[in-house]
């Protein structure tokens, strides 16, 4: 059976764990982190959530660096943990990320239905889950090009509107260092860590990276632009908006260029909103679709996704993942509720955060003399501290949303007893062929190189 091939360079490593963070659902959560804190404050809590972030980076780049594998975080957690641990957050991990589609799609709904309200959300939907689809099937390499030049332009666009929008008012700021109260500050920065969400799913490309090192590299590369383009332009929407009308709208951004700059303004938003959903697509179906290939090889999803195409791209994954992105995203569509997807993305991140640090405690103490080529910290105070302060981050959003709970331990419940019934199935029935005795194999040899 073909694998995977190695193509992708730095400059899309960066591309695809931006881009899958830089979504239409960030400006609405741009806009909440604005809200929670006074003035134009909002870059102080974005910075603080950044610099977490960059913590977290650090323990998922020991971890790849141990194990560079498309498994991902699956295997991180396994190695650390157990394999029914590791397995069961990673499916559960997968889904949530998935979530975002439905939230990706909400929001850009409500963006399009200000500027073009003729043509129907799923329209659109179906049409970009076509192109990302194809284009990921075609190719990693094809797909990584898009993603390099539709992330680059949307971030420098985002960060010219914000500076155009504060060069109108003067650069007039209203207390830029005044949060107000702790406790509000607090819920802003772990709301923050849902606009960096999913920086670490660039982990299942490390079997596509021409240099496993570049994976470490574009992360910490793509937090450092992510946090200053999200800086400027929330500054830049909590300067021209009024505290109510943040978080009115499901699509705060329209209404900010609206303002500023009128229907031509909307308008050039409303293409960097289809052009952030694009991304995350298309990011998310890279990274997960990588999972999924990998997952079907060790028999702990079906064993059709791990079939790979002459392109060297595992179609069958993304398929099914485009198929079951456009059904979370109908969902959405028709119930509204997407702003529980939004704290529930957020708290889950922070949970498998916690988790990456106290993976690399467990990793140094089970396997202190496997060559680790990069270290997050000589010592373990900084995995320690990622491990604390995440997990007391994501306690607190669900202490202020208990339905974001109660869809987390209906998650937990639902693959806990998939990876305890269904698995074992699957490597009963599966595990005595042949070719999935090659591909475990060489499922080994990878994630032990």
């Amino acid at each position: 059976m073909a694998g995977l091939k190695r193509v992708l360079t730095l400059r899309t490593v960066v591309a695809t764990s931006a881009g899958l963070t830089l979504a239409s659902s960030s400006f609405v959560a741009a806009a909440q982190v604005a809200y929670l804190v006074a003035g134009d404050s909002a870059w102080l809590a974005i910075l603080v959530g950044g610099l977490l972030c960059f913590a977290a980076a650090a323990c998922f780049s020991e971890l790849n660096g141990l194990y560079p594998s498309a498994a991902g975080i699956r295997l991180y957690f396994a190695r650390a943990f157990s394999d029914r641990l590791g397995l069961t957050t990673a499916l559960l991990y997968m889904a949530v990320v998935m979530s975002i589609f439905g939230v990706e799609s909400y929001v850009l709904a409500a963006a399009l239905s200000q500027v073009v309200p003729g043509v129907p959300p799923i329209v659109w939907i179906v049409g970009m889950v076509a192109v990302v689809g194809v284009l990921n099937i075609r190719g990693v390499k094809l797909a990584g090009g898009f993603q390099d030049a539709v992330t680059y332009l949307l971030m420098f666009s985002l960060v010219l509107l914000g500076v155009l929008a504060l060069a109108r008012g003067g650069f007039h700021l209203h207390a830029p260092l005044t949060p107000g109260p702790l406790g509000n500050f607090g819920q802003a920065v772990a709301l923050g860590i849902f606009l960096y969400i999913g920086f670490e799913w660039v982990t299942p490309l490390a079997e596509e990276v021409t240099k496993i090192p570049q994976i470490s590299r574009g992360m910490m590369v793509a937090l450092g632009i992510l946090a200053v383009v999200y800086a400027v332009f929330t500054v830049a929407m909590s300067n021209v908006l009024p505290h109510s009308e943040l978080t009115s709208t499901a699509a705060p951004q329209i209404v900010f260029a609206r303002r500023v700059f009128g229907f031509g303004g909307a308008v050039w938003m409303l293409a960097m909103s289809v052009g952030a959903s694009i991304t995350t697509f298309n990011a998310g179906l890279i990274g997960i679709s990588r999972f999924a290939y990998a997952s079907a090889r060790e028999l702990a999803l079906p064993p059709f996704l791990s079939r790979v195409s002459r392109w060297f791209t595992p179609w069958a994954a993304i398929v099914t993942v485009c198929v079951l992105g456009l059904a979370i995203a109908a969902a959405v569509l028709y119930t509204g509720r997407y702003r529980v997807l939004i704290d529930l993305g957020a708290a889950v991140e922070c949970l498998v955060y916690a988790l990456a640090g106290l993976a690399v405690w467990s990793l140094r103490r089970r396997e202190p003399a496997k060559d680790r080529p990069y270290l997050a910290g000589r010592s373990l105070l900084l995995p320690l501290v990622t491990t604390v302060v995440f997990l007391a981050l994501g306690v607190s959003i669900f202490l202020t949303d208990q339905s974001a709970l109660f869809y987390l331990l209906s998650g937990l419940l639902v693959t806990f007893l998939y990876v305890v019934y269904v698995v074992p199935a699957l490597r009963r029935r599966y595990g005595r062929r042949p070719g999935a005795r090659r591909r475990a194999s060489r499922a080994d040899v990878a994630e032990n190189r």
